[in-house]
């Protein structure tokens, strides 16, 4: 899962689904994982923090890139293909990058202009980190939705019922709905 990190601990989980045996933790640790991707592309957050890429056809009209996930913590390289094809890495003297805003954003740096590039399907790469840092700096309220999902898909793992048709509980993604970013 692209290296993926739960902010949750086994210990942790288990202590919230009451389990004291050893049986069942590589499912447990299967289900915290899950629960986190679901939970970070829900929000578009990274939790703990890890590199991503981003692929863009275009400069944004706005002039704005807004990478995917947040709370953006760096930018690595913005690297696009020129007007003859080549790949070429963006001097960082010529963008600048705001990790104070939500969600984060680069943007051309003063008296500067996005260069000319090939039109093509991921003409820019856009290479950052992104996280709240390590799992003690992510919000409680996310760790409490993780445990809400990993307990739902452990109490109704393989259930199909009517009554069960909930894939993640209501109060998980209450306790997400505030700090979802969404990308238009």
């Amino acid at each position: 899962m692209a290296n993926i990190q739960s902010p949750v601990s086994l210990e942790e989980a288990k202590t919230h689904l009451r389990i004291v045996h050893t049986d069942d933790d590589m499912y447990i640790t299967a289900l915290l994982l899950a629960a986190t991707k679901w939970a970070e592309d829900f929000q578009c957050r990274t939790y703990i923090s890890r590199a991503h890429t981003d692929y863009l056809d275009n400069w944004p009209d706005d002039k704005i890139i807004r990478p995917i996930f947040s709370p953006l913590a760096s930018v690595t390289s913005v690297k696009y293909y020129d007007t003859d094809g080549n790949q070429q890495t963006l001097a960082s003297a010529n963008y600048r990058v705001d990790t104070n805003t939500e969600p984060g954003r680069i943007t051309e740096a003063y008296d500067v202009s996005w260069p000319d590039i090939r039109l093509m399907t991921n003409a820019i790469e856009v290479a950052y980190s992104a996280g709240y840092g390590t799992a003690a700096a992510v919000p409680d309220d996310v760790k409490a939705a993780i445990k809400l999902i990993v307990g739902h898909f452990y109490e109704h793992r393989e259930v199909v019922t009517e009554m069960k048709l909930e894939k993640v509980p209501f109060s998980a993604k209450e306790l997400l709905w505030t700090d979802r970013l969404i990308h238009l």
